[in-house]
């Protein structure tokens, strides 16, 4: 059944109308969202879709099909954040964080199935809160931007489902483009869709699953996203993104803590290895990405300390391999790993991780090709 039948068999009446929002995941730029600093983000093929009816009573109705349970029925004037509602909390989150910026919602029926996997890093939450914001951006004629329903999304994650993270994840599913990349300025949210045709160029862009689940709510996202602004307030800036490249050896020299530089080396190194790619791809030399994706890798590793051996195995096993390079994508401690490979080698480094998880013991990981996809959209 389709979700708009799911919908009608659930709630007795046809959907208003059905949306789309994907997942995504970040060639390059991590934890430096957070640090007003330059992200490189892609849309996925896999969406979260939404069937959605707009109410007036302040009925906010929600059901997944993806989740055991039958629909939770919440009061929209009565939501309080960090309310405990597991999945619920997110597209419940966003009503919140919409009514709470004095937009006139006043409740919703809403049925989901997602593609998106869970707990890959692959931001399946930002896909069900910007689905969710853009449903009710439309259905109460609300009139905002993209980058503001982003904004509202990322409000809804951070204070009312309690996950401090960065604003990259909404802004990549609500804004991606098919076929490009997203140059994204975390700072005020400009941004440029960064032409990424892999296909013509006989690339492929592999994202590995380790299946290694990672909750971002554990608190060692947020030790580090403190940590980043403690490093902020030492060296006398508001974000770490002020702190030039160029600079970077004066500034890690002023730092007396040596966690606090660590991440500040990685986040102004990241923030440096984000307009080297995007160059690279204005020049047509995407090959040349290759490297810095390990580069990048290694400085998650060893500085941030946010990888672990399944997401190391993944880059050593696909470069021993022939792949350009690799590395970890998004939150960590867990999750997935891109790896940028030549299409004719793409079977052999995909068997080559493959057979590495099997000696090593682990679950066997997903593999599939990352296809810049568009960004969110009614169907």
């Amino acid at each position: 059944m389709s979700v708009a039948a799911d919908f009608e068999a659930l709630y007795g009446a046809a959907p208003d109308g059905v949306w789309a929002a994907p997942g995504r995941v970040n060639l390059i730029g991590e934890y430096t969202d957070f640090n007003d600093g330059f992200v490189l983000p892609l849309a996925l093929p896999h969406t979260t879709v939404a069937a959605v009816s707009r109410r007036d009573d302040g009925v906010l109705r929600l059901h997944s099909g993806d989740v055991d349970g039958g629909v939770v029925q919440l009061d929209a004037d009565t939501l309080e954040p960090l309310s405990g509602g597991g999945w619920a909390s997110y597209p419940a989150g966003v009503v919140w964080a919409l009514r709470e910026a004095g937009h006139p919602v006043g409740g919703a029926d809403v049925h989901l199935a997602s593609t998106v996997p869970t707990g890959a890093g692959l931001s399946s939450s930002a896909a069900l809160e910007v689905v969710t914001a853009l449903a009710l951006n439309d259905l109460f004629g609300l009139g905002l931007s993209r980058p503001a329903l982003a904004r509202l999304a990322q409000r809804a994650e951070n204070a009312f489902v309690g996950v401090p993270c960065g604003v990259m994840d909404q802004m990549a599913s609500a804004c991606a483009e098919e076929g490009h990349a997203l140059h994204l300025d975390t700072r005020d949210l400009s941004y440029r869709q960064v032409p990424f045709d892999l296909a013509r160029e006989g690339l492929r862009l592999l994202v590995v699953d380790t299946r290694v689940k990672h909750a971002l709510g554990d608190g060692a996202y947020a030790e580090r996203r403190a940590g980043c602004e403690a490093g902020a307030r030492a060296l006398g800036v508001r974000a770490l993104r002020e702190v030039p490249a160029a600079h970077l050896s004066e500034a890690l020299a002023r730092l007396h803590d040596e966690t606090t530089r660590r991440y500040v080396r990685h986040v102004v190194t990241d923030n440096a290895r984000v307009e080297r790619t995007v160059a690279l791809l204005d020049a047509g030399d995407t090959r040349a990405v290759g490297p810095v994706l390990t580069e990048g890798h290694a400085s998650l590793r060893d500085d941030l300390r946010v990888s672990c051996p399944e997401l190391d195995l993944v880059v050593e096993a696909a470069n021993a391999a022939g792949a350009l390079g690799a590395r970890m994508t998004g939150g960590g401690f867990g999750g997935s790993a891109v790896v940028l490979v030549d299409t004719a080698r793409s079977e052999a480094v995909s068997a080559a991780v493959g057979k590495a998880f099997a000696e090593a013991g682990y679950t066997a990981p997903g593999i599939f090709p990352a296809v810049p996809s568009p960004g969110a959209r009614r169907l």
